[in-house]
């Protein structure tokens, strides 16, 4: 198994992506720790994991709270020796964010994923990073999507925060490399199947004049092999990235667009 032996933790892990790639990972072999707001999710996707052999724990973390996702951190190194994994899946509502002009959109719509995702993510990213460091080795993995690298519009401050993250992410790989520590951030287009793209893509659709499914269709059309990834297909990825088998990557963005970028 990719993942025998490690500890992995995953914020948002009651999502859609989130809780396909804990059981991904569990599935791997990595003892799984499941952090998001709803402790409800959150215990169905442990219960899953838990059916099928797995080992999870979970745990309700605000991830904009400094002190709560440190605490957090430390309580997965003394339950289980060590952190070796870190996935950020974390998600808002985008109503207000996306399918409005730029030059329309309020601060507090365009301020909220600005002050949300980058944030979020360099609080996980730093506490893992902190005792990862200490251990001598660790994968800290992050998720974006293609907006953060292309020209699309109606898209608000969500292409900006995407960025943000990614130059993130090579910022922390430049920083603990020397300490063993991998960083990788994941570039997916969008995931037919999750309750998220259905509504995005609603907010788009409905910006343009025509229907959710016309909207899904040019979209798929911009991919190479004209369909979008799936869920699995990018749980997968992540499992491998996270493995001692990517051990020489790091500072990457890993392009999962099915061709949507060609890189």
């Amino acid at each position: 198994m990719l993942l025998e032996n490690k500890n992995a933790i995953v914020y948002g892990a009651g999502g859609h992506v989130g809780g396909e790639v804990a059981r991904t990972f569990a599935a791997e072999g990595a003892r799984v720790f499941l952090a998001g707001r709803t402790s409800a999710a959150l215990n169905r996707i442990a219960e899953r994991i838990r059916a099928t052999g797995g080992v999870a724990d979970t745990a309700t973390v605000d991830v904009l709270d400094e002190d709560a996702v440190e605490a957090h951190a430390d309580a997965v190194v003394r339950a289980a020796g060590s952190l070796d994994i870190s996935f950020n899946a974390i998600s808002l509502p985008q109503a207000g964010i996306q399918g409005t002009r730029l030059v329309d959109m309020t601060p507090e719509g365009f301020d909220l994923p600005m002050n949300t995702y980058p944030k979020a993510n360099f609080l996980t990213a730093r506490a893992a990073g902190r005792r990862m460091a200490g251990h001598g080795s660790g994968v800290i993995l992050t998720i974006t999507a293609s907006p953060s690298r292309t020209a699309v519009p109606l898209m608000g401050g969500m292409a900006p925060a995407w960025a943000a993250i990614e130059s993130l992410s090579r910022g922390l790989a430049a920083e603990l490399g020397p300490q063993g520590v991998r960083v990788v951030c994941l570039n997916a287009a969008g995931m037919p199947e999750t309750t998220q793209l259905t509504e995005v893509y609603g907010l788009h659709a409905d910006a343009y004049g025509i229907t959710r499914d016309e909207f899904a269709a040019r979209m798929t059309g911009l991919t190479v092999r004209k369909r979008l990834p799936t869920v699995a297909e990018i749980a997968g990825v992540a499992a491998f990235v996270a493995s001692d088998r990517s051990s020489a990557m790091t500072g990457a963005i890993a392009d999962l667009t099915g061709g949507l970028i060609a890189d």
